[in-house]
């Protein structure tokens, strides 16, 4: 297989402040030797799961793992909330488990606070020991399903389903581990996958999804494959919780944007889907910790804009800052969620099934051969499954979000 050298180096050193870009040319060698001791200890800690040299615990309930390949923002947070939102459908106590990576002083990092909003009946347990959350989620708030955020690397927690994302923009990360590219598996361990949901579809061609499509297909044959598109929902004011606006409610007049989220070219392609003009954008590193002066910069570069200018940020930024203006200008927050297009039917019923504790999806055959990204869609006889449906009977609940040390 013959590797895009250039394609890595570029991934790499956009995600560098200009000033050390020009440095980035000399270090990538050394950045490429890294890389092959870390995927050598990579692949060790996977022998070390797959022969039980390592331990491995199942809880008593259903997990459902979401998490993707490479580093940066593929979507699994608005996927985590698009199926706990489905499973409660289904009438099923759900619980969401996370590392917590930013988090400070024990409070719940960003994306939890994004889910307690948009799911305040689903609790979320933080913590390095996912086995541990995961207990206390069974034992003391009976829940029913758990779900894995980020959680394909975490491998001592056994599930039973394996959810992978691939952002359509960026697949594999310029083909390296890390740190000379963005993997953080070799994409061989795509072969652990149930299913894998390419997102951000609309933003490539079809020829590139053909050429993709016959990757996933050699890499994950018996894998159940899926779209989806990043799906603007409404807008967010910071002195309005809990009251979401209309998209069509934004000011009138140009904005400008900023963000500190894995994948800032998606969120200004999401406003520039939305016919708006972007005239300055300024991005922050995944999980930015805003400070005060952080925010007096912001405020300062807000101003720089001609009068009218307001600003657009993300749900994941907002609810840090928690502010509904940048000095004299009006700040809203654009709450974004994941769309399923092609494979819907497939990818949900699969969900089912094993959110229900059962065995193999209801109705699927064996994928289509790869000529499209996901072939027909399949007609599902889904009788029995709503009977097994009706025939539970799950209170309500309405915990609080949880962070566990």
């Amino acid at each position: 297989m013959v590797v895009d050298l250039s394609k890595s180096r570029r991934i790499l050193s956009e995600q560098l402040p200009p000033s050390l870009r020009g440095w980035f040319v000399v270090v990538w060698p050394l950045l490429a030797l890294m890389s092959i001791f870390y995927g050598i200890g990579v692949r060790l800690n996977g022998l070390a799961f797959r022969f039980g040299f390592k331990k491995t615990t199942r809880l008593g309930v259903p997990v459902i793992s979401i998490g993707n390949l490479t580093t940066g923002g593929t979507g699994k947070t608005p996927c985590t909330e698009l199926v706990a939102n489905h499973l409660r459908q289904l009438g099923l106590r759900v619980a969401i488990l996370s590392r917590g990576y930013g988090s400070k002083n024990g409070q719940p990092n960003d994306e939890a606070q994004v889910l307690e909003e948009n799911l305040p009946d689903v609790p979320h347990l933080q913590g390095a020991d996912r086995v541990l959350t995961g207990h206390i989620a069974i034992d003391e708030l009976d829940s029913e399903v758990i779900l894995l955020d980020d959680g394909m690397q975490h491998r001592a927690l056994v599930r039973d389903l394996e959810i992978v994302l691939i952002d359509a923009t960026e697949p594999f990360g310029g083909d390296w581990l890390l740190p000379a590219g963005l993997l953080r598996e070799p994409k061989t361990e795509l072969r652990r996958a149930d299913a894998i949901l390419v997102t951000r579809t609309d933003l490539v061609d079809s020829t590139n999804l053909e050429q993709l499509a016959s990757q996933l297909t050699r890499l994950c044959p018996n894998a159940v494959i899926a779209h989806s598109v990043h799906e603007s929902q409404a807008w967010l004011d910071g002195y309005l919780p809990g009251e979401p606006l209309e998209l069509s409610d934004r000011p009138e007049g140009p904005v400008a944007a900023f963000c500190g989220i894995g994948n800032p070219d998606g969120f200004r392609a999401s406003l520039e889907r939305m016919g708006l003009k972007v005239q300055g954008f300024k991005s922050f590193p995944d999980h930015h910790c805003y400070t005060a002066a952080d925010v007096s910069a912001l405020e300062a570069w807000a101003e720089s804009f001609p009068e009218g200018t307001w600003i657009a940020t993300t749900q994941k930024d907002l609810v840090k800052l928690r502010v509904g203006e940048l000095g004299s200008r009006k700040l809203l927050a654009l709450r974004i969620g994941v769309k399923l297009t092609h494979g819907r039917d497939r990818f949900l019923a699969l969900i089912d099934r094993k959110g229900l504790g059962g065995g193999d999806p209801i109705g699927l055959e064996p994928v289509p051969a790869p000529s499209t990204l996901l072939g027909p869609e399949v007609a599902l006889n889904t009788q029995n499954l709503d009977a097994e449906i009706r025939d539970r009977n799950h209170p309500q609940i309405n915990p609080k979000s949880l962070s566990a040390v």
